[in-house]
């Protein structure tokens, strides 16, 4: 597979070959067997980093940059500690229900520079434990200071062994894989991942295809969160997928600021459209029309949220529902700030 960044560290390349190339099981006893006596809250894996005066990182190799929170690990620890998070992390998943068709989801907050991004997969995750009957069944990868210890971070290299971990508790020719992209989006159709400094690849149109065709997931549902995520849609047509993007190929989307708590597609989304109804088709409707009324309120060029829905996805969608009675509404509340960005107002 070709990736737009090719040329990384040493240490991203070993985790990319360790955690992408391997059989996630062969993957996950060597890596119990490496870490056995290194607990993922051990003083060697995430020790303090030392202190330093102001600009000064010449005592831990970083690169220049004021967001990089001082009590975290260094983001050599970072990197080295992603496959024991995602280990962690697969651990959790629960296995599939038997006899009804199971969703199992991913979600993946690319930008770690702002709060919004986190607050949305964070609510995510809650949302479809409590009200959709997935608890157990989602995986959060995240970029974000407040998150370094305690998520995967959202990078290509985890996104694989993440789909590698849910594909290994899902009846892959029936469940339904739902991903959840969320972060800032480029007009040639690229998905910024974040984390400075650390050096992660970014994810285009052409790459996600590629990534999914790794695996062996029948039913998929992909929402792209981002500016320009209509460009998504040509590539992930198939009959056995629902693509929902924020805007169209040509279009930016809103509320991804400092000031805001979740983008405005996904308030519409998540917090007001999926706490009214389960089906996924009838809350992008409501959602788009939502963000609409927001754009002409403020006058703002319209992002023209878009959906395609294919021939066999919708039926299973639908037996999906009804293997489950929605639970109450989920109010959202934002996640805890962390120091690279600030919270401030819902549309």
């Amino acid at each position: 597979m070709k990736r737009a960044g090719w040329v990384l560290l040493p240490i991203l390349t070993f985790l990319a070959g360790a955690a992408a190339m391997a059989g996630w099981h062969e993957v996950q006893a060597r890596r119990a067997h490496m870490h056995q006596d290194n607990a993922l809250d051990g003083a060697r894996m995430f020790a303090p980093m030392p202190a330093t005066t102001a600009g000064d990182n010449s005592s831990t190799g970083l690169l220049p940059d004021d967001a990089w929170p001082q009590d975290a690990p260094t983001p050599e620890q970072v990197l080295y500690a992603q496959p024991a998070l995602v280990n962690r992390e697969a651990a959790k998943l629960k296995p599939r229900t038997p006899g009804k068709v199971n969703l199992y989801a991913i979600v993946f907050a690319g930008d770690g520079s702002q709060n919004v991004f986190r607050n949305e997969a964070e609510y995510f995750d809650k949302l479809f434990a409590q009200r959709f009957d997935a608890a157990g069944h989602v995986m959060v990868l995240e970029n974000n200071p407040a998150a370094l210890t305690t998520r995967p971070l959202a990078s290509w290299t985890n996104l694989e062994s993440a789909l590698d971990a849910v594909a290994a508790k899902m009846d892959t020719k029936q469940d339904i894989l739902l991903l959840y992209f969320t972060t800032h989006g480029s007009e040639d159709h690229t998905l910024l991942v974040d984390m400075d400094p650390l050096p992660l690849d970014q994810i285009g149109a052409a790459d996600l295809p590629d990534i999914l065709d790794e695996h062996a997931f029948k039913y998929k549902v992909v929402i792209v969160n981002a500016c320009y995520s209509g460009g998504f849609i040509p590539p992930l047509q198939n009959p056995d997928t629902m693509i929902i993007t924020a805007a169209r190929s040509d279009r930016s989307s809103f509320g991804c600021g400092e000031q805001s708590e979740l983008t405005w597609f996904g308030h519409a989304f998540l917090v007001d459209a999926l706490n009214k109804t389960a089906n996924l088709q009838q809350a992008f409707r409501l959602a788009r029309a939502e963000v609409a009324a927001w754009e002409k309120r403020d006058r703002f060029e319209p992002s023209d949220p878009q959906i395609s829905v294919g021939r066999d996805i919708a039926p299973q969608l639908a037996k999906w529902r009804q293997g489950f009675a929605p639970g109450s509404v989920v109010p959202f509340t934002p996640a805890a700030p962390s120091s690279a960005a600030s919270a401030g107002n819902t549309p």
